[in-house]
């Protein structure tokens, strides 16, 4: 159960590290995220939970960031992009596919993917990237560069 400090602190563990934050509980964890703690790798794309762009992982969960006041993450572990090792192989999947254009949706599209498991089928991609928006690739290199990222 989450423990909620009156005097709005909230602690989870950020990108493996412990961490306690001053915030207003109902302050959106991707505003948190980026201006508080400088991890700018989510986006804010629409600000509706659609498009995907926001996405971070909460407790292995892909959730979009832009929907989940900070009071929810309180005693959750939080991982976003940054979390990634620079020699992590689905980055560089996306760099030898064509997977990414312009960038913006490709954190949340990468998160999203490290729930899908090794190797996800088709079908498993499409739905698992569901609630994830490319504008720019279309979504075939995407798919490509997850399903060969070793």
């Amino acid at each position: 159960m989450p423990r909620r400090d009156p005097g709005g602190g909230v602690r989870l563990t950020l990108n493996g590290r412990e961490v306690e934050l001053e915030a207003p509980p109902m302050a959106r964890l991707l505003d948190v995220l980026r201006d508080t703690c400088g991890l700018v790798g989510a986006k804010e794309g629409c600000g509706d939970g659609v498009c995907g762009a926001c996405t971070v992982l909460v407790d292995g969960a892909a959730v979009c960031a832009c929907l989940v006041p900070i009071a929810q993450v309180d005693g959750a572990s939080v991982t976003t992009i940054e979390a990634l090792p620079d020699d992590h192989p689905l980055p560089r999947a996306f760099v030898d596919e064509a997977g990414a254009q312009c960038g913006y949706c490709t954190p949340g599209i990468i998160l999203t993917a490290l729930t899908l498991g090794r190797r996800p089928s088709r079908a498993r991609l499409r739905a698992g990237l569901a609630g994830n928006l490319c504008r720019c690739t279309g979504y075939e290199a995407i798919y490509r560069a997850i399903r060969s990222a070793r």
